[in-house]
């Protein structure tokens, strides 16, 4: 119960983010609802394949299509007070990486999968959504630019598997991971961290 509360959490914090870049871009009720859609289960989709977990999860649970479509009319509702906050999108975004990394991880485990496997399959479930919205709304995903995103994934899976071997409850360490992420993601965006950027200067 506790993991699928993550999930659902996950889910609604992708949707908003989702929501809220297509209204950005000014795009139509069913194009916001398509791209709040992508976002929330992009990477969890990819996930299931690469698992071999098919059909993928929200096909097999209708709560997911349910939730996002609840989430859309929420955020379309309430998107002055969302707006608000500049920075609204960014928080989103953010808490979204930190709970789906885990889910990721979680999926791996159960799937037997090497702690490095998990790391990664964490990450792409977190990241591939975000890019996927970010391609349809002909962004350069954030993923891909210099910003610390995947990092922080990477980063906060590898904390989960160092937390798990410390005498706490697995509970504490799947939290202090999502903190982990979310940290991480804050702080670099707060004091301008990031990761080199190379490329030719032609002057």
């Amino acid at each position: 119960m506790f993991y699928f509360v993550i999930d659902i959490l996950g889910t609604i914090a992708f949707a908003i983010s989702g929501v809220l870049i297509a209204m950005d871009k000014k795009l139509d009720l069913f194009g916001v609802f398509i791209i709040a859609f992508v976002t929330a289960v992009g990477g969890g989709t990819l996930r299931d394949m690469l698992i071999g977990n098919t059909p993928v999860g929200w096909m097999q649970n209708a709560t997911y299509t349910f939730v996002i479509l609840g989430t859309v009319v929420f955020a379309i509702l309430f998107r002055n007070q969302l707006k608000y906050f500049r920075k609204s999108l960014f928080l989103f975004d953010t808490i979204g990486i930190g709970l789906y990394t885990m889910v990721g991880i979680e999926k791996g485990l159960n799937a037997g999968l090497l702690p490095i496997m998990c790391i990664a399959l964490g990450t792409m479930t977190a990241s591939f959504g975000g890019v996927i919205r970010d391609i349809l709304c002909n962004e350069i995903p954030v993923i891909f630019r210099k910003e610390i995103y995947a990092t922080a994934c990477i980063i906060g899976g590898a904390s989960y598997f160092l937390l798990r071997k410390l005498p706490i409850d697995n509970t504490y360490a799947y939290i202090g991971a999502i903190v982990v992420v979310i940290g991480i993601r804050l702080l670099a965006v707060i004091f301008k961290i990031a990761l080199p950027n190379i490329y030719r200067n032609d002057k």
